[in-house]
């Protein structure tokens, strides 16, 4: 395995956190009774909307704070060390589209907004096809076995 040029703990808490937010993501849908998953021991807690609900803001909390702190330190000292890849700066785009249609569901989910049906269908099928946009782009990476975001100059 190659060593990379920024910290490893940072792109595995990346992977385990687009893991969770993926998998609490497609639990607010009605999928964990619809496919017995609420019924498997420890999983019950997947058919409550509200709990994995919260949990997925949690999560994506601390997925803006992964982002902030990895983007203040490109700004401060990788940028001027590091070159992003093809696939990291495709990925790159698509993490940032990400926050930003998730800081748009967070926003059409506060009391008192209401916004217009079109846009609520767009905002949450950019969300939805940018996560699987993101795990095709992670698919490629794993098979050309470039996974690295940079790269050192």
């Amino acid at each position: 395995m190659r060593t990379r040029p920024y910290p490893a703990w940072i792109s595995r808490l990346f992977i385990l956190l687009v893991a969770a937010l993926t998998f609490t993501g497609f639990m607010q849908m009605p999928l964990a009774k619809r496919y017995a998953l609420t019924t498997l021991p420890g999983m019950a807690w997947t058919g409550d909307f509200f709990l994995v609900h919260k949990i997925h803001y949690v999560l994506g909390a601390c997925l803006l704070f992964l982002v902030a702190l990895v983007a203040a330190n490109w700004l401060k000292a990788w940028r001027n060390r590091l070159a992003l890849t093809g696939l990291g700066l495709a990925r790159v785009v698509v993490v940032a589209g990400l926050v930003v249609s998730g800081l748009l569901r967070v926003y059409r989910n506060l009391p008192g907004v209401t916004l217009d049906p079109a846009w609520i269908l767009t905002i949450e099928w950019t969300h939805l096809t940018l996560v699987m946009v993101l795990g095709v782009l992670a698919l490629v990476a794993l098979i050309r076995k470039s996974s690295a975001y940079a790269v050192r100059k």
